[in-house]
């Protein structure tokens, strides 16, 4: 009887591990939710996910950081850092990521590191290229200038994202 009772908590414990794993999408098996890019310079977001539904509104920032919530065929339900979004067509979609500076003057450091020299400010709502990120800091780019910022002075990128 101790057996099968110590059976049925592993079972119970590999359920509760297998729930709090990552959704996946049911057409990419990739991470849901996960962050994208907008790849054009517009970008139409429909209600539901077909050319037939209205267009609510229209992305006009290319490089612009979204969020991926769900998918259906090859449409992919988006959000923006404010969490207005909508349907948007895979295609206008890139997997290169990007980043929302989301502090004024945010500065940009040569290491990981408080203590290092800071070689640009960043302001409020520059897009970035994300490069690797660590626990408490991610390398960004843009305007020519690159180094690492606090994770927290960021929107698009996980807060346990780690990326090499």
């Amino acid at each position: 009887m101790s057996r099968l009772l110590a059976a049925g908590c592993l079972v119970a414990l590999c359920g509760a591990a297998l729930a709090a794993e990552e959704k996946r999408g049911q057409v990419t098996n990739l991470p849901l939710p996960r962050f994208v890019s907008l790849k054009a310079n517009e970008g139409n977001v429909r209600r539901g996910p077909s050319l037939t539904h209205r267009i609510d509104w229209v992305f006009k920032r290319r490089d612009m950081p979204l969020e991926i919530t769900a998918e259906h065929g090859h449409w992919r339900r988006v959000q923006d850092r404010d969490g207005a979004g909508g349907w948007v067509h895979y295609a206008l979609l890139s997997g290169v990521r990007t980043v929302l500076i989301e502090q004024d003057m945010a500065p940009i450091h040569t290491r990981p590191d408080a203590g290092s020299p800071v070689d640009a400010a960043f302001e409020l709502g520059v897009v970035a290229r994300l490069g690797e990120c660590t626990p408490e800091w991610c390398r960004v780019s843009a305007g020519g200038y690159k180094g690492w910022i606090e994770k927290t002075a960021l929107w698009g990128v996980g807060k346990d994202e780690i990326r090499e």
